[in-house]
């Protein structure tokens, strides 16, 4: 699992830094290692945490320092508060979200397509898979920096999907998106939920004007290369 799902990159002043990719339910979360720190992007769904926990034994590691959540969705913030408890490691947030979490809700607001059907069945999928109480350690914004858990690292505010939806941007051009953006067939604007359609091309041009080499999704264990990101077109409002 190590070896299938782990990706090494050279990145500025962080070195080496190693992403392993760990399936954590509906969702995708992501391990950053660097030589100073391991930091968690996103927890998946509740009840994933073993898995978590898991491949950071596997990485021979035992020093996580933060957990980033790129939005309140339960398959984005289920197990964050079952990873802090077993690390003590804390939970960081856009402001915007941080009500969400606590409360243990997802907010789809406008939805299309497929995503519908997902909004009929959210009370079931609620009931199975609420997150808990779910309070943020750290509450962040647009150009907050991750130096100090030994990440080169900042965040871009990149709202649409949900109000505090954010991204984080590693040195060296990795970048860690979310719900932003899919994977999933060919890389696209995420077509589904939307608190606010109107916000989403603007955020996915925010970050076109960084120039990511490599851009993970929140559902996919793929990254989507530079050039492929730049291509992706901004959805209708």
């Amino acid at each position: 699992m190590v070896a299938k799902h782990t990706s090494t990159y050279t990145s500025g002043k962080n070195g080496d830094v190693t992403v392993r990719r760990v399936l954590a339910g509906i969702g995708w979360a992501y391990l950053i290692e660097t030589p100073s720190g391991m930091i968690l992007v996103d927890a998946g769904s509740r009840g994933w945490e073993r898995r978590i926990l898991s491949m950071l034994k596997e990485s021979g590691r035992d020093d996580l320092r933060l957990i980033v959540i790129t939005h309140a969705h339960l398959d984005h913030y289920g197990s964050a508060d079952a990873v802090r408890r077993a690390t003590g490691a804390p939970i960081a947030a856009h402001r915007e979200d941080a009500a969400a979490m606590l409360k243990g809700e997802t907010h789809l607001g406008s939805v299309r397509g497929w995503g519908r059907l997902v909004k009929w069945t959210m009370p079931v999928v609620e009931r199975l898979l609420k997150p808990p109480s779910t309070d943020t350690d750290i509450f962040v914004d647009d150009g907050w920096r991750l130096d100090e858990f030994g990440l080169d690292a900042f965040v871009v505010h990149t709202p649409g999907h949900t109000p505090g939806s954010i991204s984080v941007v590693v040195e060296g051009g990795i970048v860690f998106a979310g719900d932003l953006v899919s994977a999933r067939g060919w890389p696209h604007a995420q077509w589904f939920y939307a608190t606010d359609w109107p916000e989403i091309g603007p955020s996915i041009k925010k970050l076109k004007k960084l120039e990511p080499v490599r851009v993970f999704t929140g559902h996919s264990g793929s990254a989507i290369r530079g050039d492929a990101f730049q291509r992706i077109k901004s959805p209708r409002s």
